[in-house]
């Protein structure tokens, strides 16, 4: 006998339809499919107040429209779980919401056969974020690759960079808010239905612990009238952007060390979250590092600091962890922004490397800028000539100035408009033309080369030649390659290192 149909009106007048049968229940809502599970509708267990409502309406309504009904708002459908509708049904208010896209349920799910039992199960973000699980319990088909987490970071950090741009704050962001997949790079913010707006809606959680900024810790003692307490709000979901990125790339959380505040497990709990909270890798302070003892051998070599520092994100990603876990972590103004953490993941990207052993499950690591490059997560040296590409725009008509970006350069690795024009910046404002390849690398008979595929002002200043559509140009030391003559146009400046 098949589960009940029932049909009812969402507020909006639109007709919705569920599924008599609960599929899966939250903190907060028991949720139903519907009849051909192309969205789902989750209603609240317990009785939702008159502000509570208006956050939904408004979450449903101007929020959403400020999001999807601008120009480009289709590139957000991807990144967001929204909310679409508000339902009653026997006395309860729901949400509707679509389904999650298929590529964000395990396929394979965790080795020997799935012992863990979460093959078709959501891809929360927690998965992923621990070494322990990563090394030993997911199966390797579900795992992806550092290229990929560099993704799905830089999709979290877009979504959450729009959100704050529109005035919202998640106020829970954290692993068990996104789902991931690392097969493709793709990430969604879900459970946005407690979305905070300054002074008109509160916050209704404090968040997930591990991304609970120090401060709302600390002071959640406090009345919630008192002008010292600290609510979530636009700068503690900054805090919890950083713990995310810092999870995802080193597999281990940034303040859990081996500092013992108090013997009461819950008050050093707090204290080390909170009050006292300490960046394990602190330049400076090293009474919090991660001490052997805590870890099993199936957490290693990427919670140990002293194996995998996290300095093996490469220049920008450590001055941002820097200022999120040193200059910010007490000083919630001094943490860096979404779009900054978008920024300085898109040029680490363009600093990857692929490591040249193929049992490297990492398969990619960023280039230090040293004359012997290896993988830091295998220990395998590069061999061979590796270019390094030195990018410089003009501000004035023949004058061009060092940009402090760097791409590096592997077989049929591409060149994009972004690297052609610094006023060119690869986010979702970006038109399908300026998505497509300009120019790529290959290694051909012992040598690299730069073949032109669309650049009309490819020149090699060198030797003073234009390269016109489908020639090359070599790679070679100190070799400079003009990429455009327009405003904001690029020189390239080759260093090769041999190794």
């Amino acid at each position: 006998m098949s589960d009940k149909i029932i049909t009812i009106k969402a507020t909006d007048g639109s007709t919705v339809q569920f599924v008599d049968k609960i599929i899966g229940s939250g903190g907060m809502k028991d949720v139903y499919f519907s009849p051909d599970k192309s969205y789902v509708v989750g209603f609240f267990r317990d009785k939702q107040d008159f502000n509570a409502k208006d956050r939904l309406q408004n979450i449903t309504g101007i929020y959403r429209e400020r999001i999807f009904q601008q120009e480009g708002g289709d590139y957000w459908q991807d990144l967001y779980c929204w909310p679409t509708k508000i339902v009653e049904h026997n006395g309860k208010l729901g949400l509707v919401c679509p389904t999650y896209q298929p590529c964000f349920f395990f396929k394979y799910g965790s080795v020997n056969n799935d012992f863990l039992g979460i093959k078709g199960r959501e891809k929360e973000g927690k998965w992923f974020a621990s070494a322990k699980n990563q090394n030993r319990f997911l199966a390797p088909e579900e795992r992806g690759d550092w290229f990929k987490y560099l993704q799905i970071c830089i999709r979290i950090g877009r979504a959450v960079k729009r959100m704050h741009s529109a005035g919202l704050a998640h106020s829970d962001l954290s692993y068990k808010n996104v789902l991931v997949d690392p097969t493709s790079g793709r990430a969604a913010i879900i459970d946005i239905d407690g979305l905070v707006v300054p002074g008109k809606f509160p916050p209704d959680v404090l968040g997930t612990p591990d991304f609970i900024a120090p401060e709302v810790i600390a002071t959640k003692h406090l009345k919630i009238d008192d002008p010292n307490r600290k609510l979530p709000s636009i700068t503690t979901d900054r805090h919890a952007l950083a713990v995310m990125v810092y999870m995802y790339l080193l597999y281990r959380h940034p303040l859990r060390g081996g500092k013992v505040h108090d013997l009461d497990s819950g008050k050093d709990e707090e204290l080390s979250m909170g009050e006292k909270a300490l960046f394990i890798e602190h330049p400076t302070d090293d009474s919090n590092r991660v001490k052997s003892a805590q870890l099993q051998a199936s957490q290693l070599p990427q919670a140990d600091p002293t194996k995998i520092p996290y300095t093996v994100c490469g220049p920008y990603l450590k001055e941002l962890f820097d200022r999120a876990f040193i200059d910010g972590l007490h000083n919630p103004q001094a943490r860096p922004t979404a779009n900054e953490w978008e920024d300085a993941l898109l040029k680490t990207v363009d600093l990857l490397q692929p490591c040249q052993n193929s049992k490297c499950w990492h398969k990619w690591f960023v280039f230090d800028n040293s004359r012997k490059p290896k993988c830091p997560f295998c220990g395998t040296d590069y061999k061979g000539q590796l270019p390094v590409l030195n990018l410089y725009s003009s501000r004035h008509e023949g004058t061009f100035t060092p940009d402090n970006y760097r791409l590096m350069v592997y077989n049929n690795q591409y060149l994009y408009m972004w690297h052609v024009n610094r006023n060119i910046w690869p986010n979702e404002k970006l038109t399908d033309d300026q998505k497509k390849p300009v120019a790529y690398f290959v290694f051909h008979q012992n040598k690299w080369l730069l073949i032109n595929q669309r650049l009309n002002d490819l020149e090699d200043k060198t030797e003073g030649k234009k390269i016109a559509i489908g020639e090359a140009v070599e790679l070679t030391d100190n070799k400079q390659i003009l990429l455009s003559k327009e405003n904001g146009g690029r020189l390239i400046v080759v260093q090769m290192v041999n190794n």
